[in-house]
């Protein structure tokens, strides 16, 4: 299954309430971090677990982004994760993130 990438460039408050209800915190001051910036551009990023940890995880080096698992009732081994940043980085970490194997 090849990764899927839908971008949303400036998210409305509602997009980002929407998209909170649905990642796990481990504290208030992360579900805080999100909801309280303006995001130029959310990246949601769609694949089979270890391809897209691998690549969150490329995604987070390449660009000063903020990345959080979204939980939802996908099949089994499909993972969805949302991308937070200015347009540039978040661009720049899609970019990173669909590079295989880096």
């Amino acid at each position: 299954m090849p990764i899927r990438v839908e971008i949303i460039n400036a998210p409305t408050e509602g997009t980002i309430r929407r998209l909170c209800r649905r990642m796990r915190f481990s504290d208030q001051r992360e579900r805080e971090e999100i909801l309280s910036r303006r995001w130029g551009a959310v990246a949601l990023i769609q694949g089979q677990v270890a391809e897209i940890f691998a690549a969150a995880d490329r995604a987070e080096k390449a660009a000063d982004v903020v990345i959080h698992e979204i939980v939802g009732a996908c099949p089994q081994h499909v993972v969805v994760m949302a991308i937070f940043g200015d347009t540039a980085a978040v661009q720049a970490a899609v970019q990173a993130a669909l590079e295989e194997g880096r």
